[in-house]
């Protein structure tokens, strides 16, 4: 009786599961069919409307997209952001962690608590502030955005890492220093590697909030030199404010794809390393 009540209710969880994952689904796919239609087709006959033989229009919006407006610059200055953010946030806070979870002094603790503090607290009140201090200390450039992105990504990597380094045994690190192994060595040759399920699944995640990220670049950055992808969209505008809507759903499409190629790959890293870096220590 046990098994049947479970095996129902497991039906019951991936019917609503399948149905979210639908809703969550649904917003892609209209903008993928949108894509492909003409220009004065999305506006007059409805955005929910499938394209049809007289109104597909192929590939002119990808292409109308990417020469428009700049695409493969801005392409550009989002992938360098990212790829030098992610880093950044992988190697210190990794190095931040394996210090916190090796060193047991009133100073770990406190910056411990206080990285998992940032996590709660809002960008709203600190967005002011930093884009002033961000001038000052001219990180308004994409070449050194990655300094801010690091200070906000903090929090939850070394959150994680953390929980995950908790659970690796000392005793493999201290064979190492017996074998005459310095504490960079040991970090870079022991430790690192050991972090890898942790390290993939705190990347993707910060990848994904990285590339999408639209409101700290445009605080930050000046836009009239550098604009992200996400910055760019809002300038698929005509005249009279008229919005370019084919070439626009076009650049979001270009924009999704790469972020879901990288979630895909990494995906089941994801759920090893969050269930890792929560349940240990």
């Amino acid at each position: 009786m046990n098994s049947s009540k479970s095996k129902a209710l497991n039906n019951v969880f991936s019917i609503i599961l399948s149905v979210l994952s639908l809703a969550y689904i649904f917003p892609i796919f209209m903008i993928l069919i949108n894509s492909l239609k003409k220009e004065n087709s999305i506006t007059t006959d409805g955005a929910f409307v499938l394209p049809t033989a007289e109104t597909f229009d192929g590939l002119t919006n990808y292409v109308n997209a990417i020469q428009a407006q700049g695409f493969l610059k801005s392409l550009g200055f989002s992938l360098f952001i990212t790829i030098s953010s992610v880093a950044a946030i992988l190697l210190f806070c990794s190095m931040s962690a394996w210090y916190i979870a090796r060193v047991k002094s009133v100073f770990s603790t406190v910056f411990y608590y206080l990285c998992v503090f940032s996590m709660v607290v809002p960008f709203q009140m600190v967005m002011y502030t930093l884009s002033s201090t961000a001038d000052r200390l001219k990180l308004n450039t994409p070449w050194n955005i990655w300094v801010i992105y690091l200070g906000f990504g903090a929090g939850l990597a070394v959150f994680m890492i953390t929980g995950f380094m908790k659970g690796i045994p000392l005793e493999i690190e201290e064979a190492a220093m017996i074998d005459g192994c310095t504490p960079i060595q040991t970090f870079f040759m022991i430790v690192l590697p050991m972090l890898k399920p942790t390290l993939v699944s705190v990347g993707i995640l910060q990848a994904m909030w990285v590339w999408n990220d639209y409101l700290l670049p445009t605080l930050v950055l000046d836009i009239k030199k550098y604009k992200t992808v996400p910055m760019l969209i809002q300038y698929f505008r005509g005249s009279y404010g008229r919005v370019e809507m084919g070439p626009m759903m076009a650049c979001i499409m270009l924009t999704i794809i790469p972020i879901i190629i990288v979630y895909l790959a990494g995906q089941k890293h994801i759920i090893k390393g969050v269930a890792a870096g929560a349940v240990k220590g």
